[in-house]
């Protein structure tokens, strides 16, 4: 059923002459290309002006009201859109007299809560309109009555029922069970009927949901707009009275801080309903606030950066978080970004300029780069934000161009196919460091097999999942996130073997080490499940040993290389001498060279 029509409520050469004067010619050229475009858009884009016979200044407007003017207020619900029967008692559910207009204090903020009991036609996806009047004090809100004044008066109407998609049917099974169960027919049904919907693309259905909290805010406004010139951000909203040219008072219905959780289904059963009134005075630029934060959120979603309910979490965080927690998650938040940031840049760095795989494990960055995909496949089944599957992409595609920097990369074209080959680099299978990683991973990849068979089970014995491809990812997700550290551990092996850690990437361990316990202070602060809470904790033995590896072996810096240069300063005599044993070396490199480019 296609839900009603409704009202929105708002909510850095050459010879430097010839640079300067290039400089020049660019700066003259920009300016008239400015002026250009601005006189175009002053044409287009600015507001009509009425044609008179003769120039008259800008009119002015103004708030037809005054900063601490009394006001009473009438809230009536109604079925219908428009509302003229003020006379119906049962239709008034609120009527408050004597409130300050613009006025911050206790006596400006007044609130009610009652019980509704909605009607036959409402249970039946039907319509309820809160119509909203306010005067000044001593003056009707009816056009009807004879004390009626029309620049006394101003009331708006908005919706209580909003009307959403329904949810569609769990899609998940459990893939074990027979069709002779109850359970089982149950969800299988479920899950046919969804599919068939979703096949049959038919109408969509809606389902209509109850605001509990109507919350009315009068705009703070006295501004004196320019009458043909009122920002736009401002003039949808602006009530302007036709005979005067001045405007109301702002009327906003809040629902910023409504969240979808705390809506009603409305159906046949639903016998009452609760509904909080709240009447308040609401600043300017906190009005402006709500208003441009709802648009980005809906910016978002049309981009597809934001899923439907991320705006809802995020408010949750303010609303019910300790400040004092909330600012220290933002800027743990923040380093933390800063930190992964800087590891990435030094991780791309060190693998670039990476010109041997000695001391390396190859086989660790082919198990990263398989782990990477499987967490980007199972993003892509589950309907994540394009926002979050760009960004798994995106280190998929560097943990794959790493690989080519581990090894040698080889289409093979001797079958009807074009297959990919990776042989080994000589630097890393020509020394012990391809024998220490072969046998580390022989023994971790044991356990690893165990550990995801184990998994595997338990999920498709315990769990639902939409199909066996789903229960597959979920597995090896699953697996990646709890065993995810064991593919650190050949690394760990190489170094006992070789008694080395100068190979290692330290720059960028130390920030990713930064960043785990960033996460620890995250698993302390924020509520997570038990298992998950221990698992952060799985990386820091790993950087654990790391630190306690570069302590047991250190590196001489002062070792003098193969071309007389070390890390540090050392005896002049021990560098000269250095340098003499290798200058005859040096020199026949020179001669080859010269040679070669011969």
């Amino acid at each position: 059923m296609a839900p009603p029509p409704r009202i929105d409520g708002g909510g850095g050469g050459e010879g430097q002459p010839q640079q300067q004067q290039a400089g020049f010619g660019k700066s003259i050229t920009g300016i008239i290309r400015v002026a250009v475009f601005w006189y175009f858009a002053s044409k287009f884009f600015s507001p009509k002006k009425p044609i008179t016979g003769t120039d008259q200044p800008s009119l002015q407007i103004f708030n037809l009201f005054h900063k601490g003017e009394t006001l009473d207020t009438w809230f009536y619900l109604s079925e219908n859109e428009k509302f003229n029967d003020f006379s119906n008692e049962a239709a008034l559910v609120w009527h408050e007299t004597n409130i300050p207009y613009a006025v911050w204090g206790p006596e400006s903020t007044r609130s009610i809560s009652l019980k509704y009991y909605p009607s036959e036609a409402l249970k039946h996806n039907g319509s309820l309109y809160a119509h909203v009047f306010f005067a000044r004090s001593g003056y009707p809100p009816d056009p009807n009555d004879p004390e009626y004044e029309p620049l006394a008066a101003f009331g708006r109407t908005h919706p209580i029922v909003m009307y959403l998609p329904k949810s569609k049917a769990d899609k998940k099974r459990s893939l074990l069970d027979s069709k002779g169960s109850g359970e089982g027919d149950a969800v299988s049904e479920v899950v046919e009927d969804a599919q068939l919907d979703s096949k049959d693309d038919g109408p969509v259905e809606w389902v209509s949901y109850w605001k509990p909290n109507i919350t009315v805010n009068l705009v703070d406004d006295f501004t004196k707009y320019t009458q043909n010139a009122v920002p736009p951000n401002i003039a949808p909203y602006l009530n302007v009275e036709p005979s005067t040219g001045n405007y109301y008072p702002t009327i906003f219905f809040n629902e910023f801080w409504l969240l979808r959780d705390k809506l009603i289904q409305i159906n046949e059963t639903v016998t009452e309903l609760p509904l909080h009134l709240e009447v308040g005075p609401i600043s300017m630029t906190k009005w402006q606030l709500f208003l441009q934060v709802d648009q980005s959120f809906q910016i978002h979603r049309s981009y597809g950066s934001m899923l439907e309910g991320e705006a809802d979490e995020l408010k949750r965080v303010f609303l019910e978080g300790n400040p004092y927690l909330l600012v220290i998650t933002m800027v743990v938040s923040l380093l933390h970004s800063v930190f992964d940031f800087l590891a990435f840049k030094n991780d791309i760095q060190f693998w670039n300029k990476n010109k041997s795989m000695e001391g390396l494990s190859a086989k660790s960055v082919i198990v990263s780069f398989a782990c990477q995909l499987i967490v980007f496949l199972y993003l892509l089944d589950n309907d994540t934000s394009w926002m979050i599957l760009g960004s798994s992409g995106v280190g998929c595609c560097i943990e794959f161009w790493k690989i080519g920097k581990a090894m040698h990369i080889e289409i093979d074209r001797s079958g009807r196919i074009p297959m990919l080959r990776f042989r080994d680099r000589e630097s890393y299978a020509g020394n012990k460091t391809k024998e220490y990683d072969d046998l580390a991973m022989k023994y971790l990849s044991y356990v690893l097999f165990f550990l995801v068979a184990c998994s595997s089970i338990y999920s498709l014995k315990y769990e639902r999942h939409k199909s066996w491809y789903s229960w597959i990812l979920s597995s090896l997700t699953s697996c990646v996130y709890m065993f995810g550290f064991i593919m650190m551990c050949p690394q760990l092996f190489i170094n006992y073997k070789l008694k080395s850690v100068a190979h290692m990437p330290w720059r960028q361990m130390t920030y990713k080490f930064l960043n785990t316990i960033i996460d620890d202070l995250f698993a302390f602060v924020i509520k997570m499940p038990i298992l998950h809470r221990l698992s952060v904790f799985r990386d820091d033995v790993i950087f654990l040993i790391y630190l306690y590896q570069r302590w047991k072996y250190p590196v001489d810096r002062k070792r003098v290389n193969e071309f007389g240069f070390a890390a540090e300063d050392v005896d002049p005599a021990l560098a000269s001498s250095s340098s003499e044993e290798t200058a005859p070396l040096l020199k026949e490199e020179e001669e080859k060279d010269d040679k070669k480019t011969k």
